[in-house]
């Protein structure tokens, strides 16, 4: 297999409306990256639809195991193909491949295990208020549970070292996989750094995106899987 340095990890679940476009997109902007996609059992006809691109490592789920399974599923392909990066990028449209290179750039120069993205650094993004609301109380609860100091806990886009660091492995199959990298940052004191980085909000993306509801539900369930432990 042929190795790559960057390999750009798509986790996608019903997107067939966006997927070929969002992945049009990267090939254009990101031409020397393998891009990795990862179909969680979709429904519907997302998987033939991303088909239709070429030049795509594109895996199939036989069951819908979410979406932090389906970004490990991926990882693992990047280490088959000998990349040294892990981009994890969004299937909906929100991120904005252009971003890639400033992220990879630092991670390279400063030797760093991970770059998170951050909505809230330098970058104007025009964040819904109830939705800013939920972020600002996700970055307390992750540094009173984690003890880390963020400004965007629930940011999808982010690189991984993972030729640095090969043993980084997501467990938690569905949306707790999130607060996971944290601990995972926390347990192997890897050498962290927030950019900024834009985030696209369209009526898709916000018909696409957890609920309120859904999004204290996790974190509620992770606190407990903590205490549990």
């Amino acid at each position: 297999m042929e190795n790559f340095k960057t390999a750009i990890i798509i986790a996608a679940f019903n997107e067939e409306k966006v997927i070929k476009n969002v992945l049009e997109n990267l090939k254009k902007i990101r031409p020397n990256d393998a891009i990795i996609v990862v179909d969680d059992s979709s429904t519907d006809n997302t998987y033939n639809v991303a088909s239709e691109v070429k030049g795509i490592y594109l895996l199939k789920h036989i069951i819908n195991l979410g979406q932090g399974a389906a970004l490990q599923t991926g990882i693992e392909m990047a280490k088959k193909i000998g990349a040294h990066y892990v981009v994890t990028f969004d299937a909906d449209g929100q991120h904005d491949p252009n971003d890639i290179e400033r992220f990879i750039k630092v991670i390279k120069d400063e030797n760093l295990d991970i770059v998170l993205g951050s909505r809230f650094l330098d970058i104007k993004n025009d964040i819904p208020l109830i939705k800013k609301l939920f972020l600002k109380f996700t970055t307390i609860f992750t540094r009173i549970v984690n003890g880390i100091s963020l400004t965007d806990t629930h940011n999808g886009f982010r690189v991984i070292n993972i030729k640095k660091f090969p043993n980084f492995k997501i467990t938690q199959n569905r949306m707790e996989h999130a607060s996971e990298i944290y601990d995972i940052i926390k347990q192997n004191n890897l050498q962290y750094k927030e950019l900024p980085c834009h985030i696209y909000y369209t009526d898709y993306s916000k018909n696409k995106g957890q609920s309120l509801v859904n999004s204290i539900n996790i974190l509620i369930e992770y606190f407990l899987q903590r205490i549990i432990k």
